[in-house]
Order: structure tokens, then sequence, then C-alpha cells
């Protein structure tokens, strides 16, 4: 089958949605599958093979935190793209500007549209204390108006699915995290990424990886890690990444006093983020952000315990004192006491804490999830074909048309005069 993907986000940016979206897409074509992503144009381009699997289009660079490129959909700018391509289904990764233009593409072409809920905006918008409240309401509305736009809808995580229920929403959910590619994490040189990092070979280790933001709930991490390392004094620690919380928790470890025994040693790529996760003992996650939390997976992978926070997108992966520490709520000491309980394990219960972390990694593996994706598009595609007709696409234009316009109109009138529930 022939996939069109529309993304907001793509490379050289480096983080989940990115990840998610090569790795389905390079599995898809795997099996005989076209897919084509739709993406903004970046300033450093990556000279990569599937680039050609990549359509750029006009885009302002670094128009978000400095970082993000802002796609310009042109009306009609796409169009020669779907002539050409003929998709059997359109997947959209965002809600918004090419999100919109995934959507009027699937009713003009007349095929189904999917789309994955990756972003927890309910959370996210909540750290951007520049946005007012009020345009935070209008920005999550639309994001769950577009959720009834779509054949279906995928969820990275049952947590995902039932907020969505909650939220009134229609179509159908199909729950298919981002699988984790097991055989790539399996062997990794932790002795080596320890003396690169300058951390001894025999000390415990808590490690962490990914974008250092306020979303990923990074100051509290610190706290909880810096707390752990104080009533350690052999413990060591290091978070890979980079991000506007980086400075936030320097000034955490620095005020715990523990600073010289915490490495920063910023991206990593390819084969070194491997060795990153055989370098740790734990893996410590807070973020309360996610739909899924992708790093949670791929540490399991490497045989690595997760100590995380409950929230959506963890819950279904880590199983408290099994593969790992599940903590109810934010708690620094709690957080701290969690990782101690890893620690003090002794040699035999913490290989069962590792085999178990390894299994459940392999629960989650890419193949399933590409399986159970392919069977969403095929299920679609029957449905396509069990209603044929000269004036279906005509039909679903114009259905299209008239949910994405009155579901526009109902927002704006009850942002501005309230419902009926307020009068």
């Amino acid at each position: 089958m022939r996939i069109l993907m529309l993304t907001n986000v793509y490379t050289p940016l480096v983080g989940g949605i990115t990840r998610s979206i090569q790795t389905f897409s390079s599995r898809l074509r795997e099996r005989g599958h076209e897919v084509l992503v739709v993406c903004p144009s970046a300033e450093d381009e990556p000279d990569d093979p599937d680039e050609e699997h990549v359509v750029r289009i006009p885009a302002i660079p670094r128009a978000f935190k400095d970082k993000y490129s802002l796609p310009v959909p042109i009306p009609g700018g796409l169009h020669s793209t779907f002539r050409d391509f003929r998709p059997d289904l359109v997947h959209s990764h965002h809600p918004f500007l090419l999100g919109l233009t995934a959507h009027r593409g699937a009713a003009v072409w007349n095929v189904p549209l999917v789309y994955t809920y990756h972003s927890r905006y309910d959370v996210y918008l909540k750290t951007m204390v520049k946005v007012p409240e009020a345009a935070r309401d209008v920005f999550l509305r639309l994001s769950r108006g577009y959720c009834q736009l779509c054949s279906t809808i995928v969820a990275p995580s049952t947590a995902i699915e039932r907020m969505l229920r909650d939220e009134g929403v229609e179509p159908p959910i199909e729950v298919i995290p981002t699988g984790v590619d097991v055989d790539r994490f399996r062997e990794g040189d932790s002795r080596a990424m320890r003396e690169r990092l300058g951390l001894p070979a025999d000390a415990f280790v808590v490690g962490h990886l990914g974008r250092l933001s306020p979303e990923k709930n990074m100051p509290f991490l610190a706290r909880g890690v810096a707390r752990f390392l104080r009533a350690n004094a052999s413990a060591h620690a290091f978070v890979v990444g980079e991000g506007e919380s980086r400075r936030t928790m320097e000034q955490e470890f620095d005020r715990a006093g523990v600073a010289d025994r915490v490495r920063l040693p910023g991206r990593m790529e390819g084969r070194d983020v491997v060795d990153a996760y055989h370098a740790m003992d734990a893996f410590a996650f807070a973020s309360q952000s996610e739909t899924q939390g992708m790093v949670v997976t791929e540490a399991m992978a490497a045989r690595v315990p997760v100590v995380a926070v409950k929230a959506s997108g963890v819950e279904d992966v880590v199983e408290d004192e099994r593969n790992g520490r599940l903590i109810a709520e934010e708690d620094v000491e709690a957080f701290a006491a969690a990782l101690q309980w890893v620690h003090d394990r002794v040699p035999e219960r913490r290989e069962r804490l590792r085999d178990a972390a390894f299994a459940t990694a392999e629960k989650f593996s890419i193949g399933h999830s590409v399986d159970r994706l392919l069977d969403v598009y095929q299920a679609l595609l029957d449905r396509e074909d069990e209603e044929p007709g000269p004036l279906a696409g005509l039909q679903r234009f114009a259905e299209y048309e008239w949910n994405a316009w009155s579901h526009l109109a109902e927002t704006f009138y009850d942002m501005t005069f309230g419902t009926g529930d307020q009068a």
C-alpha cells in the first residue's frame, strides 16, 4: 500500500515523534510498502538515503523555541505530491499546520485519515507561561476536534486512549505504541561509555536520556537523583541530552553538593545511545507529558530497570518491583527511595529486575507494533472497498469540510459567548 505521512517535526530534530515516524516508515518499507513523509524544510537537512522518501515544504527556520521550523502549508502546494504518489491513505502526526493539510488532502483524494496522538498538549501548554489561558483552551479544543475528523486515531498508550474517550472523542482508537528495536539495544559497551564519561567501572550509576525541557519535568528529576546521590557517596549519575532545563539541573546538582558525581555530556547519537543505556544501573524518568515515553522501553531493551513517576505513557510499561519502580506521585523523597530500592537489591534480585525489563521490551517490539498498524490500515482500506461509488469522494469531502468548519465555529463561539452550561 502507499502511505503518505505528514508531520511538523522531523529530522534533523531528534525526539519521540521523529523516531516514531522513522521507525514505522522504515519497517513498513522493509515489508514492501511505499511510505512518503512530508515535513518542513530545515537549515541542516541530513545527507541521508532516506531523504529520497521525504518531501520538504517551505518553512520558517527556528521559528519556535529557536529550533523548530514552522511549516508554511501553501493551499494547493502539495497537490502534485498527492497526484503523483496516489496515496491509499494519509497518516497525520499533528493536528495543526501540516495536520490540516493532511485532513484536506485525505478529503480531496477520498482516502482514510489516520492520526497518531503523539503529544499531551494539555500538559505541554502549562509549561509555556507566555501562552494566555484562553489561547490554551482554544488550542486544546481544536486538537480534540481534529480527532473527530479522522477515520482512526492511534494512541501510543492505554492512558491516552482513556483520556481521549473521556473527552468525548468518537472515532475508533487503536492502542499502538512505537515499538522498540530490541536487537539494536540488546548489546552495548558499558565499560567504554563509563571510561568516556569518567565514571568508575564498579559504581552504581543512575542515568537519563532525552530532551531536557520543562515539559519533561527535569528539575524534579534532578532533585530526586541528587537526593539519592547525597545518601550514597559512591553512586554517580549522567544525563544525556540538551535543552533549556540543563542549566536548572546543573544548579540543582550544585546546590545538593553532588555536581562532581554527575555528568551532562550533551546529545548522543547512533551507537553511543546504546552504550549509554548499558552504562546505567537504573534509568530515571519523571515526565508527566508523555503519550508513551519511548526511552523507557529502550532502556528496558538494554536490560536497565526503570524508576518513574506514574503517568500516561509509563504505567503501561513499568511494573512496580518487577521491572523497576513506579511511584504514585511527584515526591522527591519517594523518588530517591525508589532508586535506593534498586541500588540495595542483592545481585541475583537485581538480575531478575534486568531480566524482567528485557522481557517487557520484547512485548513492545517494533515488529508487533508494525503488525498492528498494518492491521489498522488494511481494515480501513477494506471498509473503503465496501463503500464504492462515484459520489463517495464528493460525499467524504463535504463531510470533512462541514465537520471542520462547524467545529471551528463552535469552538470560537463558546470561547467568546460561553456555553449553555455557563449561562
